[in-house]
């Protein structure tokens, strides 16, 4: 019996360029053969591709997730390249949804990517938010977090919330499924735009 066929038994639904690629996490009890076919399967949105939405997206390509949405307005300035590393010099006016997915296509281009330019608003996220498993919020503003927590919630979708203020980190996760809270449950007030850190 050929080691590919050994390789197709013990690993169905990976490739044999998936199983080399993805070895470290197929010798993984945690992962294994299984997890590695759920993450191939999964569909994550990343809200912003900045200062966290860069190496968000960055690991999970490299994981193996099989479709990122990555959703952004911006575009890729010189004070954006010392914290976000998704972007280089040569992407400078480049949106930054397309700059962020040459750089995730750079290591790994079996990885399907959905680039969403358009601003996020009450009349799109729920479209957006239904063809994705896994929404993380890796916004820069208060605003839009109470949109992308609201829109997360009506469509049932775990939420993985995340924030850095100065040398401070965040991270929750949010899931209506679970009977847990939402981000509104943590803070109710959206504060004034004058009152917020930045």
């Amino acid at each position: 019996m050929s080691q590919e066929i050994l390789l197709n038994d013990l690993f169905q639904g990976l490739s044999a360029e998936e199983v080399k690629r993805y070895s470290r996490h197929l010798s993984l009890s945690e992962v294994g053969s299984e997890g590695q076919q759920r993450l191939k399967k999964s569909k994550v949105l990343i809200v912003g591709a900045g200062g966290l939405g860069c190496p968000v997206g960055l690991y999970l390509a490299a994981a193996g997730i099989g479709q990122l949405g990555i959703i952004d307005s911006d575009v890729v300035e010189i004070s954006n390249l010392q914290r976000q590393i998704g972007h280089s010099e040569k992407n400078l006016g480049l949106l930054k949804t397309e700059s962020l997915a040459e750089t995730i296509t750079s290591i790994n281009r079996l990885l399907r990517v959905e680039l969403i330019s358009d601003k996020l608003q009450h009349n799109n996220a729920p479209q957006i938010f239904q063809k994705y498993d896994v929404i993380v919020d890796c916004s820069d503003n208060f605003p839009t977090r109470y949109l992308v927590n609201d829109a997360a919630f009506f469509a049932n979708k775990p939420l993985v919330s995340a924030s850095v203020y100065k040398f401070q980190g965040h991270l929750s996760v949010f899931w209506p499924k679970s009977k847990g809270g939402c981000y509104r449950c943590l803070y109710p007030v959206n504060l004034p735009e004058s009152m917020a850190p930045t």
